[in-house]
């Protein structure tokens, strides 16, 4: 009994010994003071479908941009630069243009580093509330139409990663102003989950893409135009008494931008269902 206790404390000794020879990650300068070594920051590897499962989870309004990085850029990346290679764009490209389609819900990334935009991929648009027509009013749960940007991210959304459209942009006010309504709404997001108040919502695999290339491209780099239908398929329709009287002014710069964009060319002809486009076709 005592030869074992013996070898205990022995034991216990050692193991001190060695814990104080241990630096645990620290230097000692030529001062004598101590400098910790820099250990590289490492992404996780979460799966894309797994990303928001609680074990990644975040306490709400706690993690930075730079967290939800750390959390989904690996992946997304992953997910993104094979459609960035067959396109023969860059990753990160220097600009992107993000083309939402309101009937259809459908959302097109495009995107170039040098001469034209390509299309890179088409999205689904999980929800969007509303009807064909402009957002005039706070409450009216219209998906606003236009040409905006991107004024900022939100690592922090309840639907779980946010971009904020610049809604309501100059033409918005101008054209409130000549109404003469007020009160327009704001808290325009393209977001995550399913449902949507006046917002796109992609579902959350798809905005943790976006949300990680608009990071990396920077949003001064990001425009995004919202059309009522698309207008390389067919005219858009302005003539619905409920429309502003300039919706016409409006969908003729939603048209040209997204003519200059895609370099498309006027419909002479109706096209038939959209999946069989050949702009999504190019993209599978």
């Amino acid at each position: 009994m005592r030869k074992v206790s013996t070898i205990l404390i022995l034991c216990l000794i050692a193991g001190w010994l060695a814990g104080c020879s241990s630096d645990g990650g620290k230097k000692l300068t030529s001062r004598g003071k101590v400098a910790y070594a820099k250990q590289p920051r490492r992404y996780l590897r979460v799966p894309m479908d797994f990303a928001y499962s609680p074990q990644y989870s975040f306490p709400s309004g706690a993690r930075s941009i730079d967290d939800a990085l750390y959390a989904f850029a690996p992946a997304a990346v992953d997910q993104l630069k094979p459609y960035f290679r067959k396109a023969g764009v860059n990753y990160p490209p220097s600009e992107i243009v993000l083309i939402a389609i309101k009937d259809e819900k459908k959302m097109e990334l495009w995107g170039r580093s040098n001469g034209k935009f390509k299309l890179i991929r088409p999205y689904n648009v999980k929800a969007a509330s509303g009807m064909r027509g402009p957002k005039l009013r706070q409450g009216d749960r219209q998906v606003p139409e236009g040409i905006y940007h991107i004024s900022r991210l939100n690592p922090n959304s309840n639907y779980h990663l946010s971009m904020k459209v610049d809604y309501p942009n100059d033409f918005d006010l101008e054209h409130a102003e000549y109404d003469g309504r007020s009160n327009l709404g704001g808290d325009i997001f393209i977001h995550g989950k399913n449902v949507s108040a006046g917002c796109l919502a992609m579902g959350d695999a798809a905005i943790e893409e976006l949300f990680v290339l608009a990071a990396h491209v920077g949003t001064e780099n990001i425009k995004v135009i919202i059309a009522p239908s698309d207008p390389r398929q067919r005219p858009l329709d302005s003539s619905l008494p409920s429309l502003p009287e300039w919706t016409p002014e409006l969908y003729q710069r939603i048209t040209r931008e997204i003519f200059a964009v895609t370099q498309a060319k006027p419909p002479i002809k109706l096209a038939h269902s959209s999946p069989f486009h050949p702009l999504y076709r190019a993209a599978n």
